[in-house]
């Protein structure tokens, strides 16, 4: 259903179809199977999909989850947040859509926070097992946790309790700050046991990971249809 389209100097993944529009954020898989897959089904939802391409054309479909791992550490913070903010740009006045949500899984997931707290435009913010550790490695020039206090729109946040990249103790901090903002409700989910990054298909093999996504997914679903219809 979708179509690469270059937006200045960057590529994307397009499945469109309406008015209301969501930016997909990746996780390290970048635009492969399983991100086409979803900005498809929300296009099946009523919902234009325009995925961010944070690996260049590099994806779990033609390189190892090591590669990708290593071209994440090398990634800018201020440049790929440019690059997101142009294709907000696009969904809005090119594509014509009226509202605009982000969601976005692991890496894709804090900078939907980042995001979020950056352009008020944006009518959701949804981040699945978000990788946002208190104990920031080195290319994370930002501390999401703390902008995520700049949101003003709904959130929706997945949490896997057995996540070995980000404490509980984190997520615990990351609701107090989303539950402390004056401005925009706060949906938490909370699956005990699951692992960090459930939703990849990869890790269904463990019924507990299948079982979040599968109780996550629709959830997230009608979020997003009732943020930006």
């Amino acid at each position: 259903m979708g179509v690469t389209v270059t937006v200045g100097e960057q590529d994307a993944y397009l499945a469109r179809v309406g008015r209301a529009g969501m930016l997909l954020l990746p996780m390290i898989t970048g635009i492969g199977e399983q991100i086409r897959e979803w900005a498809d089904e929300l296009a099946g939802e009523g919902i234009t999909a325009l995925v961010w391409d944070p690996f260049k054309g590099r994806s779990t479909d033609n390189a190892t989850r090591e590669e990708l791992s290593g071209l994440l550490r090398e990634m800018d913070d201020d440049a790929a947040l440019a690059e997101q903010s142009a294709l907000l740009d696009y969904l809005f006045d090119d594509l014509g859509c009226s509202k605009v949500g982000v969601i976005g899984w692991c890496l894709g997931g804090r900078f939907a926070f980042l995001l979020g707290a950056r352009d008020q435009r944006v009518a959701n913010v949804v981040a699945f097992h978000p990788t946002v550790p208190s104990n920031r490695p080195p290319h994370h020039t930002y501390d999401a946790i703390a902008e995520a206090a700049g949101v003003t729109a709904p959130v929706l946040v997945s949490y896997p309790s057995a996540d070995a990249a980000v404490p509980n103790a984190d997520f615990e901090t990351l609701q107090t700050v989303l539950q402390a903002r004056t401005a925009g409700a706060t949906f938490a989910q909370y699956f005990p046991g699951a692992d960090h990054g459930f939703s990849d298909k990869s890790r269904h093999d463990k019924d507990v990971n299948a079982d979040a996504f599968r109780l996550a997914w629709p959830q997230a679903l009608a979020f997003m249809r009732s943020t930006v219809a």
